[in-house]
Parts: C-alpha cells; sequence; structure tokens
C-alpha cells in the first residue's frame, strides 16, 4: 500500500460542487481505499490504496460522479512526492507569508515548448517558479492583486492544476508523512 495525497480540483467554492468531507471519507473507504482522512473543506485527501497514481487519480474522480453527481479533476501525488515539494521550496527567499505563497499541482509536466515560452515577470508583479509539476507561486498582494496570480496559467501550461497555499501544503505533509 501506497499512501497518498489526492487532490480535489475546485470544490466547495462558493456554492458549486459541494461535497462534505465526512460524506467523501465514507465513500472513499466503501470503495475499499484505507487510512482515509481529510483536511480543510478544500478537496484535500490522504489515503492508503495499492493502486497507480492515474489509476487512482481516475477512480476517485468516478466515485466523486457517481456519489455526488459532478466532474471534479482529481490531482495525485504519493507521500514523499508531497514531501519533495516541501523541500524543494523554491521561492523560499521571497516567499514571507505563507498564505500567499501558493504551489499548483499539475497533473504532468508541461510542454517545454510551452515552459520556454513563458513570459518574465516585471519586478512588482510577484514570482514563480515551475518544477517538474508543480508550479510554485508568490503572491504577495494576494491572488487577486498580484500580476502573477491573474495570468492564465492553464493556457500558459496547456493543462490545468490544483492549487493549494504552502500552509496547507505543510500540513498536508505532515499529515501523508506522519
Amino acid at each position: 500500500m501506497t499512501r497518498y495525497a489526492v487532490l480535489l480540483r475546485g470544490i466547495n467554492v462558493g456554492r458549486a460542487k459541494r461535497i462534505g468531507m465526512g460524506p467523501l471519507r465514507q465513500a472513499l473507504t466503501a470503495r475499499g481505499y484505507a487510512g482515509v482522512r481529510t483536511l480543510l473543506q478544500s478537496g484535500n485527501v490522504v489515503l492508503d490504496s495499492d493502486r497507480q497514481p492515474g489509476e487512482l487519480a481516475a477512480d476517485v474522480e468516478a466515485v466523486i460522479r457517481s456519489e455526488f453527481g459532478f466532474d471534479v479533476p482529481v490531482v495525485v501525488r504519493t507521500a514523499p512526492e508531497l514531501a519533495a515539494v516541501l523541500a524543494a521550496d523554491p521561492l523560499a527567499a521571497v516567499a514571507t507569508d505563507p498564505a500567499r505563497y501558493l504551489v499548483t499541482f499539475l497533473p504532468a509536466e508541461p510542454d517545454p515548448a510551452l515552459v520556454a515560452a513563458l513570459p518574465d515577470p516585471g519586478p512588482a508583479d510577484g514570482a514563480y517558479r515551475l518544477a517538474g509539476r508543480e508550479l510554485y507561486l508568490w503572491l504577495p498582494d494576494g491572488v487577486l492583486r498580484t500580476p502573477v496570480g491573474a495570468w492564465r496559467w492553464d493556457r500558459l501550461l496547456g493543462m490545468t492544476g490544483t492549487a493549494r497555499n504552502w500552509n496547507t501544503v505543510r500540513t498536508l505533509t505532515e499529515l501523508a508523512t506522519g
């Protein structure tokens, strides 16, 4: 069995795609997953499974579709992969507020041609670093007021990920590795 962090995109934001964490834990446990735990109400799940990551993501998407009635993209990381994200911390020198330091977990590595074409932020625009399947974002004025936060990352990278702030990444890593 492998311990995984399962990250659901876009649930419990406003009134759309509401999923209670208790019913989600129950549905995943009934599906045969072990040690199912959740963090916050924003779709952070830790569980144990013998499935491969792609198969696990597809199965969790299927559970959500059948139990809750809507499609939710899912990104999966093993506990060691999540710990490596935390250890990498490529913006540590500039990111002074963990609530404004985000990691976007991508389902795959972006196309190198798209990565090469990424624009450089201006000196007051925030900062980013792309490392494999993770996009680290420093948004000193918050998501809505920092220019880098408003970039259409899904278009720039050719895929959609799911973001968590540094506090959540830290706590989720502790939950997954503890």
